[in-house]
């Protein structure tokens, strides 16, 4: 590599003090007015009492402020009076008034030697810009004003303005200065010309870029990457100013005619400008004073620099030119951005997904009502997490139908209160259930396409979901034409997949490819997943424990909870206990390295006999194809504490196979390296997630301790067995818990004013019918909160009725359109209000059927219904007569969706079930058996696949002595199990009460 001369080096051999190819630039001359003369004697009368003054008052008023001798230890145990806290103030006086008199001295110096800029006096920056500002006012009148610029637009006077040729500044030099005019007159001329060159270009002229700095992208060597942030670290001082250097390269045509578009994407060979103050360095070099280069390279930056001003040259696209200097393959693991465009063969742009979307309308910007950002901001952890939930919910629902959990048939699930409310509205919100969805049957959908074809999964290390819905892979390596309809993206390594292709995907049968994607946060509108298991070695997070932790609670949440992979193990290790309930199976915690070593060590030991065994690469091999997938599930370690310095070695060399095994390192540091780490990244106090080898700037996904909690709480709550009411909880037994969160007076005098049945096809009573525009809103916002009697954040409802997002004017207008449509009470009470937490709520006088329902049952069975067995009867027959269908059995199609996110598409049938169970048993107790089917054939409408009141209905079928009945239900039961055959209990029942069941299936088939 040829060595590069900095800019200083290559002037000093220029043989003329001014640079080459400089167009002459007119310089105006203006009078010095009135003004120009006051502001310099203001300057003088500053200059001289800060100076002059400021030591004659302290000398005479104060005098000598030290001790006159050594002092001694006695002099440490003197009281501190009022003239030793003077005496201290006074040496921090002279202090100040040395370092500024120092400044002044070297701003006048600067301005009479003619050197342009002056040096720094250090630690003095207010100080020396006050000297600066004084000393420009002073010598304004003055032929040397024009070196000192850097002042000058401080006081109002414009760069241009203050420019004098050099015979203009002789004649209008004052006499005070006329010694220093010669000397002048030449700094002068050449700052002239520079102002000229500087305001040219500012108006679009062509002026020459001789005096610019530019840089070129050096080619990868090893594992390292040029990237904007080293360059800028090494050049400006601080990598964070990255952003300027993009700024000003960014859309100019580059040498082999691509684009910068990204700041974490370019390439080598390209060049870059650079800010003026670029110093340091071998390789920050002038155009046309660079005789170390070649002439071609030359010639490359002269033709740049003439694209300044983001001119928009010609040229084609590099968007599949040569290989990137942001990535390789192999060791040289790189991530980058991709460019965020359309598919070429896509006709239209797809809309963006609902999660991201929130993010990008107006409403997004309204303020979030207290709900915790940080799981607003995170579309796929929110859905995963609210899907499990939802599991977690029905699973405890049917646990305690089939009373696997004493005294609890019926439950309810608990309504949080609180910070876990918060975070459960906020997971509703925030959801992108269908961006999970997408990714999902994208990638199954491309392991399939590739299993057809033959063709191995390609290693990812990182998925990009962009703001317009497009999904890019980016690969360690080109692998080829990805099979249709995915496509290459911005070069070989980035496979693209549109959003209207991926909407037509449909489920497939095959494991999840790429299961150890996690989302790290966002940059440019574009959400980075980063694959855990496939990284070379160890990847490295530093910041303070507390950041570190958040990113670590997100990584894991996210992993156990995901739609995009089967089965996995996620190995917890020094943070990270009370994670547990969000999947019992997945995730597992370990005591200290120690323990992780040892574990690790074992079981990679055992995948690499295994993939040996089965004659695969890696685990991605076994992926595809007829090998059983479930043998390849990942295995992702979160280390958050950090290792010692060797125990950090002795993980990076069983690391250093771990992704072609299919095992991922994610390891905490408390300082900025980790020995053996591949990737290091470090999150910040303001949520950056920083990873500048990576050229990488996110904005982190977090989920902070406090919304940790609250999570755990929500899972630990839906758990039968630990959660209120359950069999460790207070009133286990006593069914307290399936008390209805809300209970209406179901006597005559109880009756409601508005009445809505939503069990069956919804109809409102007591309203007038609303505009046909606006009907379908308003009656699915009434339906929303009538069935969260607890109240309903307005984000959560606008976020329910507007899955792709809204503004809040619009909003708010439904609102108060539901308001007036409601109307109020006799006594002027609105029957829809706001509570103290801002929800909305409905007044009492509100009612719906499921309401009702639910308190007949429980007056039924826990409250007059106990003591009357006449009350008990008619409570529960008429329970069974609100039961017209499935809940709003009638709804259009496209609406409603946030149901997916209820659970009571999973209560409505279990209380029917056990409303018939309990009517049932009232009549059979009376021998009654033709009643009691009756009941449970009501009930089998609405809940079908409920085995208990098939078990029931049998029971009370052999009850009549009809054999012929018997054995024709037990034919329709059979015939309804289908391929699975008759459930385990069913047939026991079946040979209990008819033991030639059998016969009759046999001859039937």
């Amino acid at each position: 590599m040829p060595r590069r001369r900095t800019s200083s080096s290559a002037s000093s051999t220029a043989p003329s003090a001014a640079p080459r190819n400089r167009t002459p630039q007119p310089v105006r001359v203006r009078r010095r007015s009135f003004g120009d003369f006051v502001k310099a004697f203001l300057a003088f009368v500053v200059l001289l009492v800060l100076v002059v003054g400021v030591p004659l008052a302290l000398a005479t008023q104060i005098g000598w402020p030290l001790p006159d001798g050594a002092p001694g230890l006695d002099w440490l145990q003197r009281e501190i009076t009022v003239k030793t806290f003077l005496n201290i103030l006074t040496v921090v006086v002279w202090f100040a008034w040395a370092q500024f008199t120092a400044c002044v001295l070297v701003e006048v110096k600067a301005a009479l030697s003619g050197v342009g800029v002056p040096g720094r006096v250090p630690g003095s920056g207010p100080s020396q810009l006050l000297a600066r500002q004084l000393v420009a006012a002073l010598l304004l009148v003055g032929a040397t004003a024009a070196s000192l610029t850097p002042g000058l637009s401080q006081l109002g006077q414009s760069m241009e303005g203050n420019q004098k040729p050099s015979v203009a500044a002789a004649q209008q030099t004052p006499g005070i200065f006329a010694q220093q005019q010669e000397q002048a007159a030449g700094t002068a001329s050449a700052l002239a010309e520079q102002a000229g060159q500087a305001a040219a270009r500012a108006d679009g002229g062509s002026a020459a870029h001789g005096d610019t700095k530019y840089y070129r992208i050096q080619p990868p060597e090893g594992r390292h990457h040029d990237s904007l942030w080293e360059i800028a670290d090494r050049h400006l001082g601080d990598g964070r100013r990255y952003k300027e250097i993009f700024e000003l390269n960014k859309d100019r045509v580059q040498p082999d005619g691509s684009k910068l578009s990204e700041a974490s994407l370019i390439r080598p060979g390209w060049i870059m400008e650079m800010p003026g103050d670029a110093r340091g360095g071998e390789l920050v070099e002038m155009p046309d004073e660079a005789p170390n280069v070649s002439e071609q390279v030359r010639q490359q930056i002269s033709d740049y620099a003439r694209t300044g001003d983001h001119a928009q040259g010609g040229g084609g696209s590099g968007a599949q030119g040569g290989g990137s200097g942001a990535h390789g393959g192999g060791d040289n693991a790189q991530v980058s951005l991709p460019e965020q465009r359309p598919a070429p063969a896509t006709p239209a742009t797809p809309a963006p997904s609902a999660g991201q979307e929130h993010a990008a309308t107006p409403a997004a910007a309204d303020h979030s009502f207290g709900l915790p950002e940080a799981l607003l901001t995170a579309p796929l952890l929110a859905a995963g997490l609210l899907g499990a939930l939802g599991r977690r919910r029905r699973q405890a629902l049917w646990q305690s139908a089939l009373g696997s959990v004493g005294g609890r048939r019926g439950m309810e699930p608990p309504t949080p209160t609180g910070d876990a409310q918060d975070v459960q509205d906020a997971l509703l919100v925030g959801a992108d259930p269908e961006g999970v969805r997408l990714l999902d049957r994208a990638l199954r959908g491309l392991a399939a396409a590739l299993t057809a074809e033959s063709r191995p999964l390609p290693v990812v290390y990182a998925a990009w979901m962009g703001g317009n819905g497009d999904l890019h892979l980016q690969l360690a390596q080109p692998a080829g034409k990805p099979p249709a309809p995915w496509q290459l993206g911005q070069d070989q390594t980035f496979w693209m997949l549109a959003r209207a292709d991926a909407e037509r995907y449909e489920d497939a049968d095959t494991a999840a490819p790429y299961p150890g994607l996690v989302s790290l946060g966002t940059m440019d509108d574009s959400r980075l997943l980063l694959n855990l298991e496939s990284v070379p070695g160890i990847v490295s997070l530093g910041g303070t424990e507390a950041d570190r932790t958040a990113v670590f609670a997100s990584v894991a949440a996210e992993l156990a909870t995901n739609g995009w992979s089967d089965r996995m193990t996620i190995t917890l290790v020094g943070f990270g206990e009370d994670l547990t309930p969000l999947a019992p199976n997945r995730i597992r915690h370990l005591d200290g390295f120690e323990d992780l070593f040892e574990t690790m060590s074992a079981e990679t030991r055992q995948r690499r006999g295994a993939l040996g065994a089965a004659g695969h690469d890696s685990v991605l091999t076994g992926r595809t194809g007829p090998a059983q997938h479930t043998r390849w599930a990942p295995h992702l370690v979160l280390l958050a504490t950090q290792p010692s310095d060797e125990d950090a070695l002795r993980l990076a060399e069983l690391a250093a196979d771990a992704g072609r095994l299919g095992i991922g390192y994610l390891v905490g540091t408390e300082g900025t390296d980790l020995l053996g780490a591949a990737w290091e990244m470090r999150i910040t106090g303001e949520g950056k997630l920083l990873a500048p080898l990576l050229g990488l700037e996110l904005e982190a996904q977090t989920l902070p301790a406090a919304q940790r909690r609250a999570v755990v709480e929500l899972f630990t709550d839906a758990d039968p067995e630990h959660g209120p009411g359950g069999s460790d909880g207070p009133g286990g037994a006593s069914g307290t818990a399936n008390t209805p969160p809300f209970l209406v007076d179901i006597s005559e005098q109880g009756r409601p004013a508005v009445y809505a049945r939503l069990v069956g096809s919804y109809e409102i009573i007591g309203l007038d019918a609303p505009d046909d525009d606006r009907s379908a809103l308003l009656h699915e916002a009434l339906a929303l909160l009538l069935l969260h009697r607890e109240g309903v954040h307005p984000r959560v409802l606008s976020s329910a009725l507007w899955p792709r997002g809204v503004t809040a004017d619009v909003r708010d207008a439904l609102l108060e359109r539901l308001r007036a449509w409601l109307g109020t009470d006799p006594d002027g009470t609105p029957r829809l209000a706001t509570d103290a937490t801002g929800r909305l709520t409905l007044a009492k006088s509100v009612v719906s059927d499921l309401d009702v329902l639910r308190s007949l049952y429980y007056e039924a069975t826990q409250g007059r219904g106990v003591g009357s067995r006449q009350v008990r009867g008619r409570l529960l027959t008429d329970a069974l007569v609100l039961v017209r269908g499935p809940l709003l059995a009638d709804r259009p199609e496209g609406r409603y969706r946030w149901l997916t996110h209820e659970i009571i598409d999973a209560q409505l049938p279990l209380l029917v079930a056990d409303t018939g169970l309990a009517l049932s048993e009232f009549h059979l107790e009376k021998n009654r058996a033709e009643k009691a089917i009756e009941a449970l054939n009501a009930a089998l409408r609405t809940a079908p696949a409920d085995e208990r009141l098939w078990h029931e209905l049998l029971r009370a079928t052999h009850a009549t002595g009809d054999l012929d009945r018997l054995r024709a239900l037990a034919a329709d039961l059979v015939g309804r199990s289908g391929a699975r055959g008759v459930p385990p209990r069913t047939e026991a029942l079946l040979d209990e009460l008819l033991p030639t069941w059998r016969d009759g299936v046999a001859a039937a088939g």
